[in-house]
């Protein structure tokens, strides 16, 4: 017998219905910025010592522009977009 939690798995697919986690989004920026910078010192440095500490401050780059863009993104929405085209009253 087939049961339901055997037929929700095989109903699932990837890419058109992904898991709903918008509101955790935040939590994938880590993993995703260290994968990337394992992967893009691998292939970039000639020689590996220091290839840790290299991908530990790439990832932490990555983190801190991601946090950076975020807070400029939500200055220039929130008060140069009203103070340079405000709403007529």
């Amino acid at each position: 017998m087939v049961s339901v939690a055997d037929m929700l798995v095989v109903g699932w697919r990837p890419f058109l219905d992904p898991l709903n986690l918008h509101s955790q989004w935040w939590a994938f920026l880590v993993p995703l910025s260290f994968l990337i910078s394992v992967t893009y010192r691998a292939v970039r440095m000639r020689d590996l010592t220091g290839y840790w500490r290299a991908v530990g401050v790439m990832t932490v780059q990555i983190i801190l522009a991601m946090i950076g863009l975020g807070v400029a993104a939500f200055i220039f929405v929130e008060y140069l977009i009203p103070w340079l085209a405000p709403m007529p009253s």
